[in-house]
């Protein structure tokens, strides 16, 4: 049986608005411009640099439509709640480490070719027939931005049938790889693993003695070389241990991925843009937000006449009562965005400073080993917002420091007790195992059994499960591949 009732729920929901505001706090500076080259452009209502106010302190009034029955809103607009009588609003005078007229030097990138530019272009130099044009041509671009060519020359020969209407074998298209592909600069590229990347590079050199072992160690004991068992390397192609170490010196200068080494590759490198700045002046630390987050943005003067002109009007017709309308929600909305900007700059400061204070040891000094144990509840409860507010100004945000640029969510870590009960940060238990094992003898490194005696005797009872995983984190191989000669 179907039955109708009315229920009373209470609920919360965040507005349209308290969204877009948490997704600028997000935005890091470079990506907060973006935003605001494009508010700008979908709402002219805004507008950039100092405005030229005149004494315009009145409020709309005359409130009708055509027929005199409905009233028009215009009473709501406030003009001075948009434009500032300051030559400087308030909200930037926050922060003065950066000024419209300060030269902003860009580094050019240069528009050279790409890497696939190139190999096609290598590939005139050859005389080859129609069918191994082809060929070569749906080779190179097969090859990845490494160099490799990472698919079976079997799926290959299907390719070139479906898409480029050329039947051949893979014996043919193996025969053109070798001899074209593989030809092509830089020496290495067309390769279809490390093994054979090498072994193109060590061909391509003048042969001497040890060229001849590198070329024999990875064709017949790329494995053992791979996983560093020296000892069956000697015993196997019966060589001492300079002559091993010489074989492996001229590996190591062989590049393992030829194509990212392309100079025409032109990738854009990520340009970097602190968002905050501390500095040590007189012995205390000093926090500044960069200014390109809190520019200066007003109601475009074109509106300001916009609204005299209405205000000023002895009859109003229905097409001017329709844009005063439309001004006053472009007033809205630039009015919003004047304030999330003020609420983000002043997020950004109160978190970035809760930041500092807390980490201030590691700050004055740079000893990552004064690093404290921080999360991101530690941060929030001191500044009363949300841990989730704290997660979006750490997780994309940079600070320049005296040691160098560093991303915010470095500074967050984890603690454990030392041997002495205090709470100790697992940034400064990585920082000691990386000491540990950047001492060590490399020719009998340390396994993770005895770095965790040896961490224990500095201070730190963490098992052997714990150091592999810190190892991993910092990207350290396991004792067996820090083995060298």
């Amino acid at each position: 049986m179907l039955k109708q009732s009315l229920n009373f729920k209470l609920s919360q929901k965040l507005s349209p608005q308290q969204i877009q505001l948490m997704k600028m706090i997000q935005l890091p500076t470079q990506a907060f411009e973006e935003r605001l080259k494009q508010e700008i452009e979908e709402n002219p209502a805004l507008d950039t640099g100092k405005e030229e106010t005149d004494d315009f302190e009145e409020n709309l009034e005359n409130e009708f439509d055509d027929d005199g029955t409905e009233k028009i809103a215009t009473e709501d607009i406030n003009i001075d709640d948009y434009l500032s009588d300051d030559e400087i609003p308030n909200y930037k005078t926050q922060a003065n480490n950066y000024s419209s007229d300060d030269e902003e030097k860009q580094v050019p990138y240069a528009a050279g070719k790409t890497f696939h530019q190139s190999l096609r272009e290598q590939l005139n130099t050859f005389s080859l027939n129609e069918e191994d044009n082809a060929i070569a041509e749906f080779l190179v671009g097969s090859i990845d931005d490494s160099g490799y060519l990472r698919r079976d020359l079997a799926d290959l020969v299907d390719d070139l049938a479906f898409t480029q209407n050329v039947f051949t074998t893979v014996d043919k298209i193996e025969n053109v790889l070798v001899k074209v592909v593989q030809a092509l600069d830089p020496i290495g590229v067309g390769a279809r693993d490390l093994k054979e990347c090498l072994i193109i590079q060590l061909k391509s050199k003048s042969s001497t003695d040890v060229r001849v072992l590198a070329i024999s160690v990875l064709e017949t004991a790329f494995d053992k070389f791979v996983k560093k068992h020296y000892s069956k390397l000697l015993e196997k192609f019966d060589i001492n241990e300079e002559e091993l170490k010489n074989t492996i010196t001229e590996i190591s200068k062989l590049n393992p991925k030829p194509g990212s080494s392309y100079a025409g590759n032109n990738k854009i490198a990520e340009q970097i843009v602190p968002d905050f700045s501390i500095r040590i002046l007189d012995g205390e630390l000093d926090l500044t937000l960069n200014s390109r987050n809190a520019p200066e943005l007003h109601v475009s003067r074109e509106y300001n006449n916009m609204l005299k002109g209405y205000q000023e009007a002895t009859e109003k017709s229905k097409s001017q009562k329709d844009a005063v309308i439309f001004i006053k929600q472009k007033l809205d909305a630039a009015k919003w965005f004047i304030d999330a900007i003020k609420q983000r700059q002043q997020t950004l400061m109160v978190t970035m400073n809760a930041i500092m204070h807390h980490q201030y040891d590691y700050f004055l000094t740079g000893d990552e080993r004064k690093l404290k144990p921080m999360i991101l509840k530690d941060i929030a409860d001191k500044i009363q917002m949300d841990v989730s507010t704290v997660s979006r100004v750490a997780n994309s945000k940079y600070v320049s420091t005296p040691y160098g640029t560093k991303l915010i969510k470095e500074f967050f870590s984890e603690s454990m007790k030392n041997d002495q009960g205090e709470e100790v940060s697992t940034r400064e238990i990585k920082k000691i195992l990386e000491t540990v094992i950047s001492k060590e003898n490399k020719r009998k490194p340390y396994t993770d059994d005895k770095l965790s005696l040896l961490l224990k005797e500095e201070g730190y009872p963490i098992a052997r499960r714990t150091v592999a995983k810190y190892r991993e984190q910092l990207d350290i191989p396991v004792a067996r591949l820090r083995k060298e000669f």
